[in-house]
C-alpha cells in the first residue's frame, strides 16, 4: 500500500497549516503534496513557506505562487479584487529573494508513480491552468477538454478551496480543500471562514482498491486573527472578518 497526503491553499496562514501538518505526520504518508498557493493573502507568508520547505515535499505552483513572482495590480480590479491584491502584494513584499526563489521551483503539474504503470497527477486548478476550477459540477464534456488523453488513474488539485471527490471515464477526481482559507456558503449566498484545515489522504493498493478520506481538523481562530492584526498586513480588519470560532 501507498498512502499519500494532499494538501493546498494554505495562504499564508500559520496555525492551520501547523494544525493540518501535525495531523497529517500522524498519519503517517509514504509521500506528501502540496497542490500550492502556498503564502499569499494571509499575514504569515514567510513562516508558512518555511514549514513547508522543511517537509522536502514536492509542491505544485498556485495561481497566487505566480502573483508573488510578479505582483502586477489588475488594471481594472473591482473592490473585492482590490482588497485581494493590496494584501497579496504586502505578502509578496515580505519575501527574501531566497524566498521567492523558493517559490520559483514549485512545479506546473507533479506526476507520482504508483506503481505498475499508474500514476496521480496533480496541478492546482487544473492539468493546463492555475486559474481553472474543477466543481462537483464540471461537465464531462469539460473534463474530456481538461484532460484530454491523461493516463493518470488519480488527479488532485485544490484552488477552489471546496473538498471533493468524483470519477471521470477511467480517473479519480479529488481535491483536497483549503488549509489556509477552507470557507463554508451561508443560504444567503455569502460566506464564512470556519474554524477547521482540511486536506485528504489516498491509500492505494491497486487500481480496483482505492480509498480516498477527506479529512478536517479543528484550528483554534483566535491566533489567526492575532497573527492578522499583529503581522501589519494591511486591510487586517476585513481580513478577519470572515473568520468564525463556530
Amino acid at each position: 500500500m501507498m498512502r499519500i497526503a494532499l494538501f493546498a491553499d494554505t495562504h499564508g496562514n500559520l496555525p492551520a497549516t501547523q494544525t493540518a501538518l501535525a495531523a497529517i505526520a500522524q498519519a503517517r504518508p509514504d509521500q506528501i503534496v502540496c497542490l500550492g498557493d502556498v503564502a499569499m493573502f494571509g499575514p504569515q507568508p514567510r513562516e508558512v513557506l518555511g514549514v513547508v520547505a522543511a517537509l522536502g515535499c514536492p509542491v505544485v505552483m498556485g495561481n497566487t505562487d505566480a502573483w508573488a513572482l510578479d505582483p502586477v495590480p489588475s488594471p481594472d480590479a473591482d473592490e473585492n479584487t482590490a482588497f485581494y491584491e493590496t494584501v497579496e502584494a504586502w505578502g509578496a513584499a515580505q519575501l527574501t529573494t531566497t524566498e521567492l526563489a523558493q517559490i520559483q521551483a514549485f512545479r506546473p503539474t507533479i506526476s507520482v508513480d504508483l506503481g505498475d504503470g499508474h500514476s496521480l497527477l496533480c496541478y492546482h486548478g487544473s492539468p493546463r491552468s492555475f486559474h481553472e476550477g474543477i466543481a462537483a459540477t464540471t461537465s464531462d464534456a469539460a473534463l474530456d477538454a481538461i484532460f484530454a488523453d491523461a493516463p493518470a488513474l488519480i488527479c488532485a488539485g485544490g484552488h477552489t478551496h471546496v473538498q471533493m471527490m468524483r470519477r471521470h471515464r477511467h480517473r479519480l477526481i479529488v481535491n483536497p480543500g483549503s488549509v489556509g482559507q477552507p470557507y463554508v456558503l451561508r443560504g444567503d449566498g455569502s460566506a464564512y471562514n470556519p474554524p477547521w484545515a482540511e486536506f485528504a489522504l489516498i491509500d492505494y493498493h491497486s487500481p480496483a482498491d482505492v480509498q480516498i478520506t477527506l479529512h478536517r481538523v479543528p484550528v483554534d481562530v483566535q491566533p489567526i486573527l492575532d497573527a492578522a492584526f499583529t503581522s501589519g498586513m494591511p486591510m487586517a480588519d476585513r481580513w478577519t472578518a470572515d473568520w468564525s470560532n463556530v
